[in-house]
């Protein structure tokens, strides 16, 4: 078997040329954005409360203003947030469902308007809660009798 040294050369050349191409080729793409995975925690999130539904009545009230009724759980138990011109701190617990206990909070007098009253009541009553599965969070009170919906409104604050 005789075999021509020149189109070896030839051969080993273009196969080289053709690993340096792709090489050149794959460092000039853009790199793939990882989707981030959902997030199963609900910590130093800053929550805006979106609506509000009745499972009784089957009506759902909406929030005019979320970025004004919030909540932040922090890692530690403790809670802080937003009730319209009001602000509040607390704790929670999922050790046995999901519970809130509000400490303290400022009572202004916010309007007609606002839902800050109810929000309170609503917090103070929820007994179960976590994350929607659509990245957003979801607090009950006892039998899912009233569904709170949450959206994520960024990194809270450290």
């Amino acid at each position: 078997m005789n075999v021509n040294p020149l189109n070896t050369r030839l051969w080993i050349r273009l196969v080289s040329l053709a690993l340096i191409v792709v090489v050149a080729l794959a460092a000039c793409a853009p790199a793939a954005t990882p989707t981030p995975a959902p997030s199963n925690t609900i910590t130093d999130i800053n929550w805006q409360w979106l609506s509000v539904k009745n499972k009784t009545t089957n009506t759902t009230t909406t929030v005019p203003n979320p970025e004004n009724y919030t909540i932040i759980f922090r890692t530690d138990g403790t809670l802080t947030g937003k009730a319209d011109c009001n602000s509040f701190n607390g704790t929670y617990s999922t050790a046995s469902g999901f519970t809130i206990t509000l400490g303290a909070t400022t009572m202004a007098a916010c309007g007609e308007a606002s839902m800050d009253q109810q929000y309170l009541q609503l917090l103070g009553s929820v007994a179960a809660g976590g994350p929607d599965g659509a990245g957003g969070l979801a607090l009950e009170t006892a039998g899912g009798e009233q569904r709170m919906e949450f959206k994520n409104g960024g990194a809270a604050p450290k």
